[in-house]
């Protein structure tokens, strides 16, 4: 009788404990390996920079940067309907208090905002959504630790100066076809 409401209580805690409020990172892993999408993991190896010529900030950031997911949808004549659901979803998302919006903007059938989770000098993650209703719609992650907006900027400075390894991107390039 004991083992039985231990089992009980323990498979419990494991239903109470498993979240199923849809999130990003869900989101990527359910459409991971659609036809409709384009996934793709960026590592920082992909900035090919010489350190030496970093300054310290610039060092920092690309310290705090862990790594980048990019999921696409590429809208075409037979996956429109399914477009629309997929964008609502991923809006759907964005609307939990969890990602603050930084910025927004847009005009017509083009609009992009960029979200975080964390707090403002602490941000674990960047969020970059772009939509064009003709194209499809891209959400970008990038994830770090202790990252701030200032620390995104810097980033930025550090991917002007770097080599980047376009072998990693072939992915997306086939996607802008």
């Amino acid at each position: 009788m004991k083992a039985t409401y231990a089992v009980i209580v323990f498979m419990s805690f494991f239903l109470i404990s498993c979240n199923t409020e849809p999130s990003l990172q869900r989101y990527f892993v359910e459409n991971t390996e659609n036809k409709n999408f384009v996934a793709l993991d960026v590592s920082p190896s992909i900035l090919k920079v010489d350190p030496t010529k970093l300054s310290v900030a610039q060092s920092d950031a690309l310290k705090a940067f862990d790594k980048m997911n990019v999921l696409a949808f590429k809208v075409n004549d037979s996956n429109k309907a399914q477009f629309e659901i997929e964008r609502a979803k991923v809006e759907l998302i964005l609307k939990d208090k969890k990602y603050q919006q930084l910025m927004k903007f847009g005009s017509g059938n083009e609009n992009a905002t960029v979200n975080f989770v964390g707090t403002d000098e602490h941000i674990e993650e960047f969020i970059i959504y772009a939509n064009k209703k003709e194209d499809g719609f891209a959400v970008v992650r990038i994830l770090g630790k202790d990252m701030n907006p200032t620390t995104v900027m810097t980033l930025m400075t550090v991917l002007q100066q770097s080599n980047i390894d376009l072998d990693q991107l072939k992915p997306l390039q086939q996607l802008m076809k």
